[in-house]
């Protein structure tokens, strides 16, 4: 079911705010200890660092994300998620046909280089 949109922002009180870089997996696990099965990415973001991700992403195998270049938000808290912690919320949309947040990832259509900013 669809929800209504949300109030209209300003870049300002919204996308500024958000540090969204580009960054590739390099390597993709079952996360351990998750309440719903989830995989811990370990993904490279260039010069801002490699980060970990806990996301549902498993209706990918590991071996599809591995090499993948995703969108990432850095300047979120880090939070525990089973028995890691995610430094990390890569950005993804629902996954078609899967249960209520599986997701697959936002990727770009065309490679570029690692920590690139999103406007």
């Amino acid at each position: 079911m669809a929800t209504d949109l949300k109030p209209t922002v300003s870049p300002a009180q919204s996308l500024d705010l958000l540090d969204i870089r580009l960054g590739r997996v390099l390597n993709a696990e079952p996360a351990p200890g998750t309440p719903k099965p989830a995989y811990r990415l370990t993904v490279d973001f260039g010069k801002y660092g490699t980060r970990v991700s806990v996301g549902r992403f498993t209706g990918h195998t590991p071996e599809e994300l591995i090499g993948v270049q995703v969108l990432g938000v850095l300047n979120f808290e880090p939070r525990p998620v089973g028995d890691s912690v995610s430094e990390v919320l890569i950005l993804g949309v629902q996954l078609p046909g899967a249960p209520s947040g599986d997701a697959t990832p936002l990727v770009p259509l065309h490679a570029a280089k690692l920590g690139s900013k999103v406007f």
